[in-house]
């Protein structure tokens, strides 16, 4: 087996992170939840000119917070009978994308399963955020809002994942107790942190996920979607003055401080050669984890689309949410 790019896998297998967790995160993220139930629940539903013989689609925008409206293609399968409550996926996209074309979706729900891929606000889709509908921002999302954390960016995508399940549980179709959320890259760090805040969630298939471990990614110099952190320092502060606060009010929206929270089955996959998300970071998550959990390590394979028979491995998962 080649060595990782980052450490030895006998290592990785303990590593458990070195980023600050904030004193008051738990207090902050109850805080946090209790103000999204003062915002009302608003969404519409249009009719999407795409459709296939087994499936209907629709897009869906619902209220974030700060009057942010947010963007989710809502694909639902034709033969749902009477009466009959079906599982229901919550699909999160790449970090500055937005959510990839219908057929993607449509294996899932093929398998009777229906899809919601929420796009994230302020990014390449079809999500405003709260300063309107032109801003659209491919990076620098991170480090938005840092100080103070009370804005931080991730704070309010998390959110905005919350009440998109909300919304999808009050579905009268939709089986509340076969809900699941995938992603990969910000998208796995979604799904993931919405497992943490959402218990009630089944499962999570998270692909070499993004947002965890943020010191350790500044210590790398890693590059690609953690340039930022270095470019803050560089052009905020220089002389690291606020470092420690820095990386403190990252914390907050550090899923690897999430990972106890959550109770739903667990699958990740990591490419021992992710140099955009380096194991080290996806392992201090995993390893955190206190629920039924799997990892799928793939050796020779980095921060990648195409992993050789993971899209399989997708579908399976999916397939467990039709057991009852």
């Amino acid at each position: 087996m080649p060595l990782s790019v980052d450490m030895p896998l006998e290592q990785l297998e303990k590593y458990k992170g070195i980023s600050p967790k904030p004193q008051d995160f738990d207090l902050y993220w109850s805080r946090s939840l209790e103000e999204l139930k003062e915002l009302p629940k608003k969404f519409r539903i249009e009719k999407n000119e795409f459709e296939t013989p087994y499936c209907e689609c629709f897009d869906l925008y619902f209220q974030g917070v700060e009057d942010a409206t947010i963007h989710v293609k809502y694909l639902k399968p034709k033969n749902i009978k009477d009466g009959e409550k079906i599982p229901a996926i919550l699909e999160f996209h790449g970090y500055g994308g937005c959510s990839k074309d219908w057929t993607y979706k449509l294996p899932y729900v093929a398998c009777n399963i229906a899809v919601f891929s929420m796009e994230c606000r302020g990014q390449m889709g079809d999500s405003t955020d709260s300063f309107g509908v032109d801003n659209h921002f491919r990076t620098c999302n991170l480090i938005r809002g840092v100080m103070p954390p009370e804005n931080l960016y991730y704070k309010k995508v998390f959110l905005d994942a919350v009440r998109l399940a909300e919304i999808v549980m009050g579905f009268e179709f939709i089986n509340n107790k076969n809900v699941g959320t995938m992603g990969y890259s910000q998208g796995g760090g979604i799904a993931l942190a919405l497992a943490a805040l959402r218990p009630d969630i089944k499962s999570v298939f998270a692909v070499y996920p993004f947002l965890s471990d943020y010191l350790r990614c500044w210590n790398m110099d890693t590059g690609a979607a953690y340039e930022e952190i270095k470019d803050y320092f560089r052009q905020r502060d220089p002389q690291h003055k606020k470092e420690k606060e820095f990386f403190n009010n990252l914390g907050y929206v550090d899923i690897e401080n999430m990972a106890h929270w959550i109770r739903a089955d667990v699958t990740m996959t990591t490419g021992l050669m992710d140099k955009t998300c380096p194991p080290s970071t996806q392992f201090a998550t995993y390893n955190k984890l206190v629920c039924r959990k799997r990892h799928l390590i793939f050796p020779e394979y980095g921060h990648e689309d195409m992993l050789n028979g993971l899209h399989d491995e997708n579908i399976l998962w999916a397939l467990e949410l039709l057991k009852k």
